[in-house]
């Protein structure tokens, strides 16, 4: 019912703003957005924007998923680590262009419902984990990718210490109301390489478990 809608969405939204990696597209045209989003917001499922997920958390924009994706220069070979599962729509874009995705989640509400969803619909190379997103996933380290998608004030010093050298890590920089910028960070062997990349609009990184309801 939706495969005209995303296909038309991908023309317009993400080739047409220049994403241009033929995995990433594919991971796209394969992995339906309208079971990743609220009942109530399935009609919107493929505007470009951000929606409502529940527990003060959103899906991300489309293109950013993309774009973020994109600037991870992944490999089939490669294992990443996300931080902020949320319904498990990046996730699931991930896994198809990866070998191996570790995701936490800090509300455990939205843990249980990404991890249903990802069995239920066959995702087999993912790891989920209940738990504080700053810290990361330090028993599986080091990733070539890390992508982060929410956003602290700082770039966290633990998720530095799990890039592996030659990989990249993408993540929102700012406060939570105020500019922040999507940034960078290449892990080169005389150190850390960052730059800003475009100015977004992300929900904080939140700390410790949360446990609602």
């Amino acid at each position: 019912m939706y495969s005209n809608y995303r296909e038309k969405h991908i023309q317009n939204d993400l080739v047409g703003r220049g994403i241009s990696t033929p995995l990433l597209l594919e991971a796209f045209r394969a992995v339906p957005r309208e079971l990743f989003v609220l009942e109530s917001n399935i009609e919107q499922a493929y505007d470009d924007r951000p929606l409502s997920i529940g527990y003060g958390q959103t899906i991300s924009q489309p293109y950013i998923v993309a774009l973020m994706s994109e600037l991870l220069q992944l490999t089939q070979q490669d294992t990443v680590l996300e931080i902020g599962t949320g319904s498990g729509y990046q996730t699931a874009i991930l896994s198809r262009l990866c070998a191996k995705v570790y995701t936490v989640e800090v509300v455990k509400e939205l843990y249980l419902c990404a991890k249903k969803r990802l069995v239920e619909l066959g995702y087999r190379n993912v790891s989920l984990k209940h738990g504080d997103g700053y810290e990361g996933w330090p028993e599986n380290a080091p990733y070539y990718g890390i992508i982060v998608t929410c956003a602290p004030d700082h770039i966290p010093p633990p998720l530095l210490t799990q890039l592996a050298i030659g990989g990249r890590m993408v993540i929102p920089v700012g406060p939570e109301r105020g500019i922040q910028e999507l940034v960078l960070v290449e892990h080169e062997k005389n150190g850390y390489q960052q730059r800003s990349v475009i100015p977004v609009a992300f929900v904080p990184l939140l700390r410790g478990k949360q446990q609602l309801g």
